[in-house]
């Protein structure tokens, strides 16, 4: 079975939970009335959509489906928005990535090892994020001022979602100072969103065509290596045919002569023999 491992989107799934749960701390201990906690109710909503797909999502990716629904049930169960009391279960997800980043050598090797989702994660995580403190921001400083025109929940993600796309309708504008400098840091980080989106999409029809262009290396890289290990594999057998040739022409050394022991004579004892002097 795969072990689960860390990635970006684990990580940008943490940070919206750490999101998610200061906003429904601020609902608890606040009037639902009020429409800067509406407000948070409808982000809340958003935020639960958001990690019900990211649920499905990874249920649809994993090759162990039954390995990831008994070790993520209960991100699906904190991520329903109907049942308030549910959703501190977020705090799960939080524990649960904070023991994959402590068990990680590297923080920074899933990010480099997968640029692809760390992009749309990133921008994910800094929309969601820029989104909500703007809206609660502009509304904070907006709702209650003579001559306001955004005074409801509605109007205040309105207005956040059309000056971060830097479209610009002017129905809703600011007209305090503090709206005004919240308006300008949206401007600034629209802009910035859409030039990665726009790095994004340019990414992902280059990147096809490099990696054709690396896979067309690797078959010629393969291609090479399987000739030179035919080659070596024919010298390795000329070499036997030569060795064994040798073999046969090569006379085989004659064996050495074994020495005749020499037997040394008896003396004669005979009584015709003559007799020492």
């Amino acid at each position: 079975m795969k072990k689960e491992s860390l990635s970006p989107r684990e990580l940008g799934m943490m940070l919206l939970s750490l999101l998610s749960v200061i906003i429904v701390l601020v609902i608890a201990f606040n009037d639902e009335t009020k429409e800067s906690i509406r407000l948070l109710i409808l982000i809340d909503f958003a935020i639960c959509m958001v990690f019900i797909s990211n649920f499905f999502w990874g249920l649809v990716k994993s090759d162990y489906k039954g390995h990831y629904l008994r070790n993520h049930w209960i991100d699906l169960v904190a991520s329903l928005p109907m049942i308030e009391q549910l959703r501190y279960a977020r705090i799960f997800q939080v524990l649960r990535v904070i023991r994959l980043v402590r068990m990680s050598r590297s923080l920074l090797k899933p990010f480099l090892q997968h640029k692809r989702e760390t992009t749309v994660t990133s921008l994910l995580v800094g929309l969601v994020t820029v989104l909500t403190l703007s809206s609660v921001l502009i509304l904070l400083f907006e709702d209650g001022v003579a001559g306001a025109n955004i005074t409801t929940a509605e109007d205040a993600i309105w207005w956040a979602l059309v000056t971060i796309s830097t479209v610009g309708y002017g129905d809703f504008y600011p007209i305090t100072m503090e709206g005004r400098v919240i308006g300008a840091v949206v401007i600034v980080c629209g802009v910035s969103f859409f030039g990665i989106v726009a790095g994004y999409l340019a990414s992902v029809f280059v990147s096809p065509e490099e990696e054709e262009k690396l896979h067309q290396q690797n078959q010629q890289l393969q291609q090479r290596s399987d000739e030179l290990e035919r080659q070596l594999k024919r010298l390795h057998q000329q070499n036997e045919q030569i060795l064994a040739r040798l073999e046969t022409l090569t006379p085989a050394p004659a064996p050495a002569p074994v020495p005749v022991p020499t037997v040394p004579a008896e003396p004669d004892h005979s009584p015709d023999s003559p007799a020492k002097s």
